[in-house]
């Protein structure tokens, strides 16, 4: 059995371990955490939000949770639910499904609420600001105990509300406009 290296000095040194797993792992201080799997909840409404806008840019530019993002701050590194990718990162990320600082962000990221206190916390206050730090575009955070889908947009160097959806409200994304696709459909397509 292959043991987890205890300590990274620079998130080039963690890029270059192999412990030989699938696993998925966040750099926090230096050190690995184990990403846990995530609900089977999340997973479908990950997948369902895939689906759709494939269905609209391709199948090249949609990445479910297996997106690594370098971010600043601790952890060094994010898995968002889903993302949309720019079309320079098709070929940048044939080899390692990772977003460097140095390259252009996602289009859009979304996180889709796992339940409790420190997971609600992570989605709408941490990994905001993380995310932001990133300037990424477009924000989604997909509540499935609201049935609501919060969507932020950067606005200089700060997030904004684009809209609050629930239920049939029309889905606005400012990037990719009216969707075909209402929140009802995504909680439903989960349960």
């Amino acid at each position: 059995m292959t043991q987890a290296k205890q300590r990274f000095l620079s998130f080039d040194e963690y890029l270059s371990y192999d412990d030989g797993t699938e696993n998925l792992y966040e750099l926090f201080n230096g050190e690995l955490i184990e990403v846990p799997p995530e609900s089977g909840f999340n997973v479908e409404i990950a997948t369902f939000l895939l689906i759709q806008f494939a269905s609209i840019l391709g199948y090249q530019r949609v990445r479910g949770h297996g997106l690594e993002l370098e971010v600043r701050g601790e952890p060094k590194n994010l898995y968002p639910d889903f993302a949309i990718i720019q079309e320079e990162h098709i070929q940048l990320l044939r080899h390692r499904n990772t977003i460097r600082l140095s390259m252009a962000p996602p289009l859009l990221v979304v996180e889709v609420v796992s339940p409790g206190d420190l997971q609600r916390d992570r989605d709408y206050i941490a990994k905001r600001m993380q995310y932001q730090d990133r300037e990424i575009p477009e924000y989604w955070i997909v509540d499935p105990q609201l049935e609501s889908i919060l969507v932020l947009t950067l606005a200089g160097d700060r997030y904004i509300e684009s809209g609050s959806f629930q239920r049939s409200d029309a889905l606005q994304s400012p990037q990719f406009g009216t969707l075909h696709f209402i929140p009802a459909q995504i909680f439903a397509a989960a349960r």
